[in-house]
């Protein structure tokens, strides 16, 4: 009887860590992935390797100095999302790879 309980008991704490875990990786595995909603257009962007140079483009063609965009007015950062939408990484020629 006591085989039974101590094996119900580590299998219950077994699975609970096994959840946790499953729960967590996501976030911890993608902590560097960043999403923004885009109002104006009602989309979600990600902010990636690709989006950081369309970024840095963005930046330069409108005269801005450089700040994290996470760090940008909702204004700013909607003014980018406008822009962005009109320049596809094939218009920026972004290597897609």
């Amino acid at each position: 009887m006591r085989t039974n309980f101590a094996w119900l008991l580590n299998a219950t704490l077994f699975g609970g860590l096994f959840l946790g875990f499953l729960t967590t990786a996501p976030t911890v595995l993608r902590a560097d992935d960043h999403r923004y909603h885009d109002a104006a257009h009602n989309d979600d962007h990600v902010w990636n390797d690709h989006e950081e140079r369309a970024y840095r483009i963005w930046l330069k063609d409108t005269h801005r100095k450089h700040r994290e965009f996470e760090k940008l007015s909702e204004a700013d950062r909607q003014a980018y999302w406008a822009w962005r939408h009109e320049h596809s990484d094939a218009v920026l020629k972004i290597d897609v790879r």
